[in-house]
């Protein structure tokens, strides 16, 4: 027993300065918050987007402060796309040790009215789009016997919510996923959780949630449905996938951390 503790404490390197992290739909929001505040701990961040040009405003933001990143486009849908991306962050940095799904899609539409093409986009972005990321990135992981994934979910997959079913759907499995991968490869050192936020302002979710003539209301309304009565923010996210993603969580995997003011306890 001890022998095989200090192979493990031997094989693992404890500087995060030498760790690469990929972070997907990194240009704004909990996504940004996450990238800015890995780097600030040292680590090397590849700001994967959609939209390059937003992602690479995040990227000098992070150089200007004096860490490491580069900016990377792909969907996440793509696979050949979400490859080159990868093999760009491993020419700038090296082999990729740490990985934040983040990148999804929302909506709002009636079940009964929910066509199969909504229903398949939302899948593909968000439940297939992460599975794709993190297969393509893994076999860095596994030759290192050290990584670190962390899936952004969301709290509707734990309640359900009305009008989001295709959505809530996507994320229950992301949750599946995570504790499937935690499983799978936990005897390399790996670990996967996933973090389900309640809603968080100055995000492409807040603004379709809170972007009609009664936003205020509503806005004051949610607040007040948890015991942490303020808002959430993308550094709430951002503090808790740090820790995720530090030696110091090396016995946490395959767990749920809710970081939603006990919206859902």
């Amino acid at each position: 027993m001890a022998g095989g503790a200090a192979d493990r404490a031997e094989r693992t390197d404890t500087t995060l300065s030498e760790k690469v992290a990929l972070v997907t739909g990194a240009a704004a929001g909990i996504g940004r918050a996450i990238a800015l505040r890995l780097a600030r701990d040292g680590i090397a961040v590849g700001v994967l987007d959609l939209a390059e040009q937003d992602a690479q405003v995040v990227a000098d933001e992070i150089v200007r402060s004096g860490g490491r990143a580069i900016a990377l486009e792909a969907d996440i849908s793509r696979r050949d796309q979400v490859q080159a991306a990868a093999d760009a962050l491993r020419q700038a940095f090296g082999p990729v040790r740490i990985l934040v799904n983040n990148a999804g899609i929302t909506g709002y539409v009636p079940f009964l009215k929910l066509s199969d093409e909504q229903w398949d986009t939302m899948m593909k972005v968000n439940l297939k789009g992460t599975f794709i990321v993190t297969q393509t990135v893994l076999p860095d992981m596994i030759e290192a016997e050290w990584g670190r994934i962390v899936n952004i979910s969301s709290s509707s997959a734990q309640s359900g919510a009305a009008l989001m079913t295709h959505y809530s759907a996507s994320k229950g499995g992301v949750i599946a996923l995570t504790k499937s991968l935690a499983q799978e490869f936990g005897r390399y050192n790996i670990t996967c959780n996933n973090i389900p936020p309640r809603f968080v302002m100055n995000t492409v979710m807040s603004e379709k949630m809170f972007g009609g003539a009664e936003a205020a209301t509503s806005r004051e309304a949610t607040i007040n449905a948890g015991p942490i009565r303020r808002q959430g923010e993308p550094d709430d996210i951002a503090g808790a996938c740090a820790w995720l993603v530090s030696d110091g969580a090396g016995y946490v995997t395959g767990q749920t951390i809710g970081v939603n003011g006990g919206r859902y306890i």
